[in-house]
């Protein structure tokens, strides 16, 4: 059965199911098709165009991430250890057969509770802003900045009434530990201001999420 002249745009073209000559078809001569390689996918999928990337987190972060997760929580606990201290202490003081005792007695553990409440509203800054850190933006950073700022600022000065006292204190002990906390403090909160404020870090807080 003829289909016409093949060379004739006009003329009568084969049935559905059978090869004519258009495009060719697969088994004839168009190429087969090729796999897509390993850790590529149709669309990009990660930053800066490359298809399947992704940015890992540095270590600068990943150690900021940490430190600002121990700080947190030694920050709860010593805020739950001095609001109940001073629920202890201001339960004491409250029986004494002295009015001006239990009077102080009352003041001061009000004022310690008031301390362990702002203490335990102030942990979760750190905590959070840690918890955030793996899928945060440039906010998250800047939280981080300010708090490690705050920290290195804070222990700084604790470092240095530290070592006025311990030149002019017969204390020594107790200004000798308290010296190493705040210098403890001072590498942390320092550590945790160059792991987040660095060029990487930067970086990996501006890259596109999918």
């Amino acid at each position: 059965m003829s289909f016409g002249d093949p060379n004739n745009p006009y003329g009568q073209q084969p049935p559905q199911g059978q090869p004519g000559y258009g495009y060719p078809q697969q088994g004839g001569y168009a190429y087969p098709q090729q796999p897509a390689p390993q850790g590529y996918s149709a669309y990009p999928a990660g930053p800066a165009g490359y298809p399947g990337a992704q940015l890992p987190m540095p270590g600068g972060v990943k150690a900021a991430r940490v430190i600002l997760f121990i700080v947190g929580g030694l920050q709860a606990l010593g805020g739950i250890a001095v609001l109940l201290g001073g629920a202890v202490f201001a339960s004491a003081l409250s029986g004494s057969s002295s009015s001006s005792a239990s009077d102080a007695g009352a003041l001061a553990g009000g004022v310690l509770v008031v301390a362990g409440i702002f203490a335990l509203a102030l942990s979760l800054w750190p905590i959070l802003t840690a918890a955030k850190l793996g899928k945060g933006r440039g906010g998250v950073r800047v939280s981080g900045i300010i708090y490690g700022s705050l920290m290195t600022l804070f222990s700084g000065i604790s470092v240095i009434v530290n070592l006025a006292a311990l030149s002019s204190n017969d204390a020594a002990g107790a200004i000798v530990f308290s010296l190493l906390m705040a210098l403890v403090q001072f590498g942390l909160s320092l550590w945790v201001l160059i792991g987040l404020a660095n060029s990487a870090a930067g970086a990996y807080f501006r890259r596109p999420l999918y």
